[in-house]
């Protein structure tokens, strides 16, 4: 594969791949993201822009696991069903996978598309299990979007059409509002997720940095339950100040909300309300990231809306191969970020990238 060196290339790559599904006049979309993790919702977003406006393909119908209807999805005939794409092939996140194979055994009669995933399985039977489902279904397209997945969906899933695609969240490329520079005067966030992937020897105690904020996706902090989530206009309102006490900047909520031009969207499509959801969401991780002049983040989606945004960042590992196999498949070489294995490292690499953004 050619050298990688900007996100519009991959944003183009996405698109030649995702080309290969085929042409449907409608779909239904499963596994919207019913949870604060915003990256599934940058995945959930870029998931609906692509098929809406780029396949042309009506999004007839949408849920969540939870609320899945069986009856509402049959009424709409044989229409293909597309998953959400994300980092829950596998036995980690159990509950996503038994709702994916349930629904691919249930639903032999028309085309499913799987957006692309990482796969990672800790039990060989487990994996054994789900590629008895997979190959079982007649017309079954898999995304993969690294090339260790790639490997496994091949070796084990050989009876469904494997494709090697980037995270759908690179439909956003180019998105008005994200071309806008961080703040160079801030400091440095260590964007921690600190659930069963964070790999252990990159501690926030491991780092040893000057003023350096620790912090998650500000989401995780808004309420317990996501199903108590205020309305969407009252998310992360435009005069938010952060922990530092910068006024945050960029498109104020009330442009972005009802006056950005992809929002506009939402209203044509079924249940517009988890997408304008999600859309909040997005809104509140670029004004979190974009306070920051280096982000130090274990987060897949930290690192790709960085990339987006154009924050220098450095890239950490987590728990399995999901950060380093996307790292090597896409990302490798943008100029603005590092990947690091080794704990010690940072420190010289925040420096490389400081001065870097100041030549």
């Amino acid at each position: 594969m050619m050298a990688i060196h900007d996100p519009e290339t991959i944003k183009g790559i996405l698109h030649k791949a995702l080309n290969k599904a085929g042409n449907f006049e409608q779909c239904a979309l499963l596994d919207y993201p019913e949870h604060r993790n915003v990256g599934d919702h940058l995945i959930w977003l870029g998931s609906v822009f692509y098929l809406s406006g780029v396949a042309k393909t009506k999004i007839s119908y949408t849920a969540s696991i939870k609320n899945f209807s069986g009856s509402a999805l049959e009424k709409l005939g044989n229409v293909p069903i597309f998953f959400s794409g994300g980092g829950n092939i596998g036995d980690l996140w159990a509950e996503c996978q038994e709702f994916r194979e349930q629904i691919i055994a249930n639903y032999r009669d028309r085309p499913i598309v799987i957006l692309p995933q990482s796969i990672y399985f800790t039990s060989l039977s487990n994996l054994t299990k789900a590629a008895l489902v997979f190959n079982s279904h007649p017309n079954l397209t898999l995304f993969v979007r690294d090339r260790y997945s790639y490997e496994i969906a091949l070796k084990y899933f050989d009876n469904c059409r494997v494709i090697l695609a980037p995270d759908i969240a690179f439909q956003m490329v180019g998105m008005p509002g994200l071309s806008l520079q961080a703040n160079s005067e801030s400091s440095i966030l260590y964007h921690c997720r600190q659930d069963k992937e964070m790999q252990p020897n990159f501690s926030p105690a491991s780092i040893n940095l000057p003023n350096l904020v620790v912090e998650d996706w500000l989401s995780f902090k808004w309420l317990k339950s996501y199903n108590d989530l205020p309305a969407a206009a009252e998310i992360q309102q435009p005069t938010q100040e952060s922990e530092s006490g910068a006024l945050l900047e960029s498109l104020s909520w009330e442009e972005w909300y009802y006056h950005h031009p992809c929002a506009a969207k939402f209203n044509q499509l079924y249940n517009p309300s988890i997408h304008q959801k999600a859309w909040a969401f997005m809104h509140s991780a670029v004004q979190q990231l974009r306070q920051y002049r280096l982000i130090i983040t274990n987060r897949l989606h930290g690192h790709i809306l960085c990339t987006l945004l154009e924050i220098p960042h450095i890239f950490l590992p987590n728990s399995y191969h999901k950060n380093e196999g996307f790292y090597e498949t896409w990302t490798l070489h943008i100029s603005l970020c590092r990947f690091i294995k080794d704990a010690t490292q940072i420190e010289a690499n925040v420096r490389e990238l400081l001065n870097q953004s100041l030549e």
